[in-house]
């Protein structure tokens, strides 16, 4: 049985990394190690860690459930973190999802559906 996930972002600055994510997107740090990190909001845990191409970044995404969507979003409008086209919208398939990006250009898609 899988129990949870954590992600790994690539992050060229660690220090930025993790002001950013604490002062723009309300996660605290679990653990640095300078060139490996975590950091935690709720019950998402997210490690970060050094590479400097950005490309690798600029292709990294991943996917959150959250309850009270409509709050976060305006939340990271606000911190100015929402992706140019990732617009809190309403999906086909019967639920809500808006697209942040990190610093470094990883994706965060943040989602909530009905019934789930």
């Amino acid at each position: 049985m899988f129990r949870y996930a954590i992600p790994k972002f690539p992050t060229a600055d660690m220090p930025a990394a993790l002001e950013f994510y604490q002062h723009k997107m309300g996660f605290t740090v679990q653990f640095n190690y300078g060139d490996y990190a975590a950091i935690r909001r709720d019950t998402v845990e997210i490690h970060l860690w050094i590479c400097e191409d950005k490309y690798i970044a600029e292709h990294t995404a991943c996917r959150i459930a959250v309850d009270n969507i409509e709050a976060l979003y305006a939340e990271y409008r606000q911190a100015g973190v929402i992706h140019p086209n990732g617009m809190l919208e309403e999906k086909p398939w019967g639920g809500k999802e808006f697209v942040a990006l990190d610093r470094d250009g990883n994706g965060l898609f943040f989602f909530e559906y009905r019934g789930v």
